[in-house]
């Protein structure tokens, strides 16, 4: 079955299960998308940090974040949080915040935020300090008779159920939902191209943005003219307005225009490319007929942690000797198959498994030695191993859509671990462009 071009850009290739998809749409509301974080550690009772349940409605976390650090007149560096949640949605996660009374939250209102206090801790909530998360997701507007969806849900649910979950692909979101272009700017870096890096990241238009962003955004590819670019930019392009105001002041210092962007932000490119390329090598190993939740002579698989995660850093190349042992913990969840995140210093698998993953790094002739950027250190990426299965348990009821006459809509029910992505998930069910699914 087809994927749509934008899934094909960031190297989604396929679908792993074969039956017809449902269509419909994602956030008609922000109601039809509920995600409840999971953490993995009970709240104490005394300590600096007081840990509270946040829940909001159709907010970016950063920006919830600005907002109520405000309301308490602090810096936001007081405030942890484990990870960032979807915006158009209703999402619960707990956030930290250092060395301030209860009494004061209880005088902070902010529309569509609720804040419940959960106690103290000795240490603040990080960036990764999750299991993973819940969700409670309704897609709606599916044109389908009932019976129909059903049948159609029960046949894709239980293709899932037979591969042990769904390919743990990277989703539109990490490479940009109406613009993907963030694994190409990564490729560019790679490949020691700093100009083409920006000038894609600044003046690469694709169809679905606004018109007037698209021929601003045209203007500047062809004129390279960066000062009429700020005049023409809309102003929530800030990063590539703060990256042409730069070069307006810089003349041709594409790499000093990165400097413009955070560290966080700025590795985010190169990890985008890791991304796209491990999208790649899965889509490889299905096509080939090689399954996700069995090893074979070659692979590299790693073992689940004390949070009965996967633990990238503990891995074992599989070999005749130790096949069905492995095969063994890999049905009992105790080990997981891996493809590389490809970095200077990655792990590559052998055999069979080796020749799918060198096939496509010879394609794209790289080397590991790329991924130091030598130009940009900052950015260097060693690489590693990263489980190719999300064993997923979806459950599913089908009801008549309240919001659109005459439709159904279906509310999908599974968790997944930290780092994974639920339209991963989905797509598998909806089959339709990831525009829909944003």
């Amino acid at each position: 079955m087809q994927v749509p071009e934008t899934e094909h850009i960031i190297g989604m290739e396929l679908y792993a299960t074969t039956a017809e998809g449902i269509g419909g749409m994602l956030r008609q509301e922000p109601e039809d998308f509920i995600v409840k974080e999971v953490s993995g550690w009970e709240v104490e009772g005394s300590g600096k940090y007081l840990i509270l349940e946040l829940t909001k409605k159709d907010w970016d976390t950063h920006h919830i974040m600005r907002d109520l650090s405000r309301a308490l007149g602090i810096s936001q560096k007081r405030i942890g949080f484990a990870g960032t949640k979807d915006k158009r949605a209703v999402t619960t996660q707990r956030i930290s915040i250092f060395d301030i009374p209860v009494e004061s939250i209880e005088k902070v209102h902010i529309k569509d935020v609720q804040l419940t206090s959960l106690g103290r801790y000795r240490r603040a909530v990080e960036l990764g300090d999750l299991l993973g998360n819940q969700f409670k997701i309704t897609i709606r507007d599916i044109s389908l008779e009932k019976d129909e969806l059903k049948n159609r849900m029960d046949g894709i649910t239980s293709e899932i159920r037979a591969m042990g979950g769904v390919p743990n692909f990277f989703g539109i979101q990490r490479f940009g939902a109406i613009r993907p272009v963030t694994h190409l700017v990564g490729e560019a870096l790679v490949r020691g191209s700093a100009e083409e890096a920006a000038m894609i990241y600044i003046a690469a238009s694709f169809r679905e943005e606004p018109e007037e962003t698209r021929i601003a955004r045209d203007e500047v590819r062809n004129t390279r003219d960066f000062a009429q670019g700020l005049r023409t930019f809309p102003p929530r392009l800030r990063y590539e307005r703060a990256m042409m105001h730069y070069l307006v002041e810089h003349p041709d210092d594409y790499k000093g225009s990165f400097s413009m962007l955070t560290e966080t932000m700025s590795r985010m490119f190169v990890h985008a490319f890791q991304s796209y390329i491990y999208n790649r090598v899965i889509c490889a190993r299905i096509q080939a007929g090689i399954p996700l939740n069995r090893a074979i002579e070659g692979d590299i698989v790693c073992f689940k942690n004390s949070e009965s995660l996967p633990d990238t850093s503990r891995t074992q190349r599989v070999n005749a000797v130790n096949l069905d042992g492995m095969n063994n913990l890999i049905k009992r969840g105790r080990a997981f198959v891996t493809a590389p995140l490809f970095g200077y210093d990655t792990e590559m698998a052998s055999g069979i498994p080796g020749e799918l993953e060198a096939t496509i790094i010879d394609e794209l002739k790289l080397k590991p030695e790329d991924f130091r950027l030598q130009e940009i250190p900052t950015m260097a990426s060693r690489g590693q191993r990263r489980e190719i299965l999300l064993n997923v348990q979806p459950r599913f009821e089908v009801l008549e859509d309240d919001l659109n006459t005459g439709k159904q809509k279906v509310m999908v029910d599974f968790s997944l671990p930290k780092g994974s992505y639920a339209t991963t998930v989905l797509r598998e069910y909806m089959k339709v462009d990831p525009l829909k699914m944003s």
